[in-house]
């Protein structure tokens, strides 16, 4: 599942519209690459079905919520939207074992908060084994009263993904060592 920034440029990759939301152009190329080889190995990889967009990037910005993936011009995708969250909560309450690493959107601003608390909420529900590997993804649990609900909560976000990589990380590597 790919929402929040991230989202942007994957979409872009696809020929969708984005408006004013962030891309990364130098990585167009690579989520196109990342978009066939998923298709090709067989993995579904989810993305935004729809948007809360705001006008401008402020927390009372007017608001519009797109009916499918491409967002107007001058408009910035700030949340996913609510077709999205249901996709995206359905796939995770299947999952066995969740991962969640990034906000869905900017959930610090009430109007553009559903997506991440919807996620958030799905994923830490259930007895499956649920990680929060960030610190944007921890503040959001914490902010939304789930993080006790999660079976571990790290700040270290990159750390976390570099980790599930299977990548030597410094602090466990000395602990090894002693």
């Amino acid at each position: 599942l790919i929402g929040g920034a991230m989202a942007y440029t994957f979409l872009a990759a696809q020929g969708r519209t984005v408006g004013a939301s962030h891309i990364e152009s130098e990585l167009v190329d690579l989520c196109l690459t990342l978009l066939r080889r998923a298709e090709e190995i067989g993995v579904e990889l989810l993305l935004p079905l729809d948007h809360v967009c705001g006008r401008t990037f402020a927390p009372d910005t007017e608001r519009l919520v797109t009916g499918g993936a491409d967002i107007p011009a001058g408009w910035i995708g700030l949340d996913i939207g609510p077709r999205t969250i249901e996709q995206f909560a359905a796939a995770i309450r299947a999952a066995q074992t969740r991962i969640w690493n990034g906000p869905m959107g900017v959930f610090e601003w009430d109007a553009f908060a559903a997506g991440t608390r919807a996620i958030g909420e799905a994923a830490a529900t259930s007895g499956a084994l649920s990680i929060v590997g960030g610190g944007d993804s921890a503040a959001a649990a914490e902010r939304f009263e789930l993080a006790e609900r999660f079976s571990h909560v790290s700040t270290g976000g990159g750390a976390s993904l570099e980790f599930l990589e299977g990548k030597q990380l410094p602090g466990l590597s000395a602990l090894a060592d002693r």
